[in-house]
């Protein structure tokens, strides 16, 4: 009996020692491409068995048993990230499974541009292929409570930059990180504001921004630009920003502003309400912020655009209509 007992642990031991054997060629060996390189995605939530089945399905070709005792011997089962990953020929199972632990996943782009709305915004969004379109069909407000926002408009709130995210990501993922992105600038900036501006609060210098944003063709332009429009709410002066009335008109706009628009009673048309308009009119960047809260001390009330992109100053209403008649008027025809 002592003499079976001790063949069947020595059978016992050759079998441990060959399926060792295995698992260790197996972790070494080239796996088999249908193509390369070769994305593919792992679902969030996923266990190891539906990995390894993740995997064999996006033209991996491993053995789905040998691939989950890998992972278990190696202790690395319980890490995989989720996220989409890019795979060339001549990868292994071990340095598939140290990929997958890494989260090394490939990463997609999308610009969210200075001066566009939350329109333009969400239509990016929903164009990009690489993300998950989770906003589709909801309504703005839905948005900002998928987001834990409590402002009822979204406009102005999400900074504009280029995102970078793995594939697959959540399209709320990238307007919460471009919401605290812009919370934050606007926090830092409005510690460092000038002293005396007639905003009552941060998001009055951030609609403020957003008018500088839209009325700027050129970035140098800008702290001459916030200037004008400051003189103008300290002296009590309509702002008379074309950019805010056609925001006013949204879809109603056809592109070319006309006298029957500047009299449109929207709550945006500055040029019959006094202050400014109930929200920002568009996405400001950086320097369009800190034009609004640091602009420089001037007398300038007005301003036109010269027609190359750049804009003329004027400290009174008659040099304003000599500018007006000299960038303007020749060009008309």
């Amino acid at each position: 009996m002592k003499r079976l007992f001790s063949r069947l642990f020595i059978l016992a031991l050759l079998g441990i020692a060959c399926l060792a054997g295995a698992l260790a060629w197996f972790a070494w060996q080239p796996i088999a491409l249908r193509e390369s390189p070769l994305d593919f995605t792992i679902e969030p939530g996923s266990t190891m068995k539906q990995v390894a089945r993740q995997v064999v399905d996006a033209g991996i070709d491993v053995q789905p048993f040998a691939l989950v005792m890998l992972a278990r011997v190696t202790r690395q089962a319980n890490w995989i990230k989720a996220g989409s990953y890019e795979v060339e020929a001549g990868l292994t199972p071990l340095a598939l499974l140290a990929k997958l632990t890494r989260g090394d996943v490939t990463q997609a782009e999308l610009a969210l541009i200075e001066g566009w709305n939350f329109r333009q915004f969400r239509a990016a969004l929903d164009r990009h292929p690489d993300l998950r379109h989770d906003t589709v069909g909801l309504s703005d407000a839905e948005i900002l409570q998928r987001l834990g926002v409590t402002a009822s408009h979204p406009e102005g709130l999400f900074f504009p930059d280029t995102y970078l995210f793995a594939r697959r990501s959540s399209d709320l993922d990238v307007l919460r990180r471009a919401y605290h992105n812009q919370q934050n600038l606007l926090t830092r900036e409005w510690t460092r504001r000038s002293e005396g501006l007639p905003y009552r609060d941060p998001y009055e210098a951030l609609i403020m921004a957003s008018i500088v944003e839209k009325e700027t063709g050129q970035a140098a332009d800008r702290p001459m630009v916030a200037s004008v429009f400051v003189n103008r709410l300290r002296s009590g002066m309509l702002l008379q920003t074309d950019p805010t009335v056609i925001y006013g008109l949204g879809a109603d706009f056809d592109g070319d502003i006309k006298k029957r628009d500047l009299l449109a009673d929207t709550p945006y048309n500055t040029y019959i309400r006094r202050g400014l308009p109930p929200t920002p009119i568009a996405m400001p960047g950086t320097a369009a912020l800190r034009a609004a809260l640091n602009p420089p001390v001037t007398d300038y009330l007005y301003f036109v655009a010269r027609g190359d992109g750049s804009s003329a100053f004027s400290r009174n209403l008659d040099e304003h209509n000599r500018a007006v008649a000299r960038y303007i008027r020749k060009r008309q025809p």
